[in-house]
C-alpha cells in the first residue's frame, strides 16, 4: 500500500482492448506501479483484466480512477464506485477523484465530496483528489475536507500550459499537482528548444518534457502504447535539468489548453 503517489504513473486514456492490456503489462513490466483510469475512459474492467493478468500483485499497484461528473449526486457517486471496483476487479481504489466539477455547481460541491469522503471511510478507496480543480474551487473543497484530506488537483500541464498559479496554490494547499498530457498529446516533440535540450542530454524531446514535470516536483502521467515509448518515459525520471534549461523551458509558456470542453470551469489562466 502506497501513503504518496509513485512517479511517473501510468495513463490509460484511449487505450482498449489488447492495446490496453498489452500497455499495462509492458508499463509494469518497465517499473511503473500506478496505474491511472477513469469512469469516462470506458476501460476500467480492461484496466482491472490486465493487472490481474500481470505478474505484478495487486498491492503493489498503485490504481487511480475518477467519478464522472455525471454520477456527482450523493447515491448516484456511490453506486458508480461500486460499478467501478466491479469491473476493477478490486475491493477498493488507491486513489479516487472527482474527474470534474460539477457544471455550473448543479450538484453543491458539499454534497459530492461528502458522499466522496463516506467512500474513503467505508474502505473503497484509500486516499482521495481531484481533478480539473480552478484555485477558487480548491479552496472550497479543502474548506469542506479539511486540510490534508485532498491527495492531488489532476490538471493539464505540460511546457506550453504551465498552469504556474494553480501549481503554487496547490503546492501552499498541501496538495500535490498530478499532470496530465504532459506532452502535449505530441506537440513536445516539435518544440525547437526542446529539441536542442534534448540534444545536449541525448534523449528525445519528449523525455526533457517529463522530467521538466518532476523537476516541479509534480506526478506526470504520460500514456503510450508502445512498449519503447513507454521504456523511455520511465527513463526520464532520471534525467536532471540545469537551472538555465529550467528557465528555458519556462519562457515556452503560451496558455496552450488542450482539454477545455464546454463543461469546464472558469480557469484560471
Amino acid at each position: 500500500m502506497y501513503n504518496e503517489l509513485p512517479n511517473p504513473g501510468f495513463g490509460t486514456f484511449r487505450l482498449e482492448g489488447g492495446t490496453l492490456t498489452q500497455s499495462i503489462h509492458a508499463a509494469l513490466g518497465a517499473g511503473y506501479r500506478h496505474i491511472d483510469t477513469a469512469q469516462f475512459y470506458n476501460n476500467e474492467a480492461g484496466v482491472g483484466q490486465a493487472i490481474v493478468s500481470s505478474s505484478v500483485p495487486r498491492e503493489e499497484i498503485f490504481l487511480t480512477t475518477k467519478v464522472w461528473f455525471d454520477n456527482l449526486e450523493p447515491a448516484t457517486l456511490k453506486a458508480s464506485v461500486d460499478e467501478s471496483l466491479k469491473k476493477l476487479g478490486s475491493d477498493y481504489v488507491d486513489l479516487l477523484l472527482i474527474h470534474w466539477p460539477s457544471p455550473n455547481d448543479a450538484v453543491p460541491m458539499v454534497e459530492y465530496l461528502s458522499a466522496l469522503k463516506e467512500v474513503k471511510q467505508v474502505g473503497k478507496a484509500r486516499r482521495v483528489g481531484v481533478s480539473n480543480f480552478t484555485i477558487q474551487q480548491l479552496d472550497e473543497a479543502v474548506g469542506i475536507l479539511g486540510q490534508g484530506e485532498i491527495l492531488t488537483n489532476q490538471i493539464e500541464v505540460h511546457p506550453f500550459l504551465q498552469n504556474r498559479r494553480l501549481v503554487d496554490h496547490c503546492e501552499q494547499l498541501g496538495i500535490k499537482v498530478t499532470a496530465f498530457m504532459p506532452l502535449a498529446v505530441g506537440k513536445v516533440m516539435q518544440d525547437p528548444t526542446l529539441k536542442l535540450i534534448a540534444e545536449a542530454h541525448d534523449v528525445t524531446p519528449a523525455q526533457i518534457a517529463l522530467a521538466w514535470v518532476k523537476q516541479r516536483n509534480m506526478i506526470a502521467i504520460p500514456s503510450s502504447s508502445s512498449s519503447r515509448n513507454i521504456q523511455s518515459n520511465i527513463a526520464a525520471f532520471d534525467l536532471v535539468l540545469s537551472d538555465d534549461e529550467m528557465a528555458e523551458i519556462a519562457k515556452l509558456d503560451r496558455k496552450e489548453r488542450i482539454a477545455n470542453p464546454d463543461f469546464a470551469p472558469a480557469w484560471d489562466e
